[in-house]
């Protein structure tokens, strides 16, 4: 069972984001503050639900939270600053636009940056243990599978519909076959001869 809260603090938010792994599309990272008394027996962590509950929740956490927010950092800031950075820009980004000040943040994983003054705890696995980091997980995921929907209709060659823009093989074979578009970040090895040299 998830717990509601880590601090004690009324006002906590727990934060996540999607799509570190991929080759294509923005890293998205949400932050969500949830009612004290939240509950709910169908949320957990969003890589353990289906994509079908994972769109049910969606709206749920949005209508339920007390304040929310989701945010892209693009593949052109991800080639800039790095890919765990840029995970980290999109947690702060979320947070700072939350209508609530949070009194307390918790993330998911081992890697953060303070965020003003505001005091926080990195928590292994925290999408499967805290309610609010797991409704920042499935807010960051679906949030970003529909705009890899989107910009699969402008690029149907690389079904970013289906594997949405993680490193599939057939995303890899799609590669080979017609290069990279605007949406693939660049910094990543995106074929793994690309760090074979020829001599």
């Amino acid at each position: 069972m998830l717990k509601s809260n880590y601090s004690g603090f009324q006002f906590e938010c727990g934060t996540d984001e999607a799509g570190r792994g991929c080759l294509a599309g923005p890293v998205t990272a949400a932050a969500v503050i949830l009612p004290k008394n939240f509950n709910n027996k169908y949320l957990n962590d969003s890589k353990k639900l289906s994509e079908t509950k994972r769109n049910l929740l969606r709206p749920v956490i949005e209508d339920e939270a007390l304040s929310y927010y989701f945010t892209h950092v693009f593949p052109d800031e991800i080639d800039k600053i790095n890919i765990l950075n840029a995970s980290i820009l999109a947690m702060h980004r979320s947070i700072d636009k939350l209508e609530t000040q949070p009194e307390y943040i918790i993330v998911d994983g081992n890697k953060f940056k303070p965020f003003k003054q505001v005091p926080f705890e990195t928590i292994i696995k925290g999408d499967s243990k805290y309610f609010s980091i797991a409704a920042a997980s499935i807010l960051a995921k679906t949030h970003r599978d529909a705009y890899m929907e989107a910009i699969h209709e402008e690029f149907p060659m690389y079904n970013w519909k289906q594997n949405k823009g993680y490193p599939t093989k057939e995303h890899r074979e799609a590669i080979k076959k017609y290069g990279i578009t605007k949406y693939h970040r660049k910094s990543f090895r995106l074929l793994p001869e690309q760090l074979k040299l020829d001599l």
